[in-house]
């Protein structure tokens, strides 16, 4: 099954990786291949076991026409991983400055590396 991942390492908190459930690993938990995090020599996938509620479906895609607006929620693909944050300014050429207000960080993404942000809640996608 195919599903992201929310870690608590330092320095990857707060950001959702793409993994694959292998196997169920104890009382609500499971073992987890990321698909982009690699060990230490990079010679395979990461696994973890990894907590039920740290778990999620991947979302819906929701194609942008229009591009995005200063405030609107994203999410930014950085370091592997989708990081949650706020577009700050909105730049030429479908370019954005995007603010990680958890990290006090400005980054700047293109388009393509953006997507609405989207919580699960209940069982169910929901747009902020």
């Amino acid at each position: 099954m195919q599903v992201e991942v929310l870690t608590d390492e330092d320095g990857l908190k707060g950001a959702w990786f793409a993994a694959t459930i292998i196997e169920p690993s104890g009382e609500d938990k499971y073992l987890i291949e990321y698909k982009t995090l690699t060990n230490d020599d990079d010679t395979e996938f990461l696994r973890e076991v990894i907590r039920a509620c740290n778990i999620r479906p991947c979302p819906p895609e929701i194609i942008v026409v229009d591009g995005f607006k200063v405030w609107d929620a994203v999410d930014a693909y950085y370091n592997e991983g989708w990081w949650v944050g706020v577009i700050a300014k909105v730049l030429i050429n479908s370019n954005y400055e995007v603010n990680f207000i958890e990290y006090d960080e400005k980054t700047t993404f293109n388009q393509a590396d953006l997507r609405p942000h989207q919580d699960w809640l209940n069982g169910k996608w929901v747009v902020p």
